[in-house]
């Protein structure tokens, strides 16, 4: 099994750090992996992306132009990616800072308030996991039993205080219905 997973939104949104720990998963659990991310003049404030991929067999390109699954956390992003995800795909919403529902009726569509959560929960800046969370509990590419020590190889040392709220950001997106 491929899944192709493409995570759009604007820079400083946490999008390199969500595939990151998405890749850090797959390598956890013994797939095959790729982590691109498309940054630049994105991380000033544009649009940013990051490309997953993971695998049961090796990988014959890092690049995702149809992904199996999209994370739009901006308008720029859902507007830009939206008609490139597979038939039969999964779009998660941060349906806080998205007003308009997607359009084709041939993919499944998650809505989350990612980052209204993130606001009501003291952890503004970590919607990017709230979405994570929840795309961990709403796909079968990766177990949700293995995060702790995915989430440990991504918050560095020096900012080992970041693993708790990490981890408190997956259990959100994890739990909300």
């Amino acid at each position: 099994m491929t899944t192709g997973i493409l995570i759009a939104g604007f820079g400083g949104q946490g999008i390199l750090f969500a595939g990151k720990f998405l890749a850090n998963m797959g390598m956890l659990e013994g797939r095959h992996l790729s982590w691109l991310p498309s940054y630049g003049p994105e991380m000033r404030g544009g649009t940013a992306n990051c490309s997953v991929v993971l695998s049961d067999d090796p990988i014959g390109s890092p690049i995702v132009n149809h992904p199996d699954v999209l994370v739009a956390m901006n308008l720029p992003s859902l507007d830009k990616y939206e008609d490139e995800v597979v038939s039969g795909g999964t779009i998660f919403v941060d349906s806080s800072l998205i007003g308009r529902k997607v359009k084709r009726a041939d993919v499944r569509v998650i809505y989350i308030p990612a980052t209204q959560l993130a606001h009501e929960n003291g952890i503004a800046t970590l919607a990017n996991m709230i979405i994570v969370g929840k795309m961990m509990k709403e796909c079968d590419f990766l177990p949700y039993d293995g995060i702790e020590q995915a989430v440990r190889t991504v918050v560095s040392a020096k900012h080992a205080d970041l693993f708790d709220v990490n981890m408190k950001a997956i259990g959100i997106g994890y739990q909300y219905q």
